[in-house]
């Protein structure tokens, strides 16, 4: 049962982590370029948005799991 809080914790941080990180990532020059050019953030940035959400998500689950 520990393991699996540690899990979640774990998955928590690096969800929020991966976030930040695309969230600077889209502030870069390239990243801006190609929103400029084609109206969406780049793939790289939104890699790291769907990383986050899913590792956050994943680890609010294990962290409010009974068992």
């Amino acid at each position: 049962m520990a393991q699996t809080k540690i899990i979640g914790i774990a998955l928590v941080v690096l969800g929020l982590g991966l976030g930040f990180w695309g969230y600077k990532e889209s502030g870069g020059f390239g990243s801006q370029v190609s929103r400029a050019v084609t109206g969406s953030d780049t793939n790289r940035v939104m890699t790291f948005y769907i990383g986050g959400a899913v590792s956050l998500v994943v680890g609010l689950y294990l962290l409010m799991k009974k068992k």
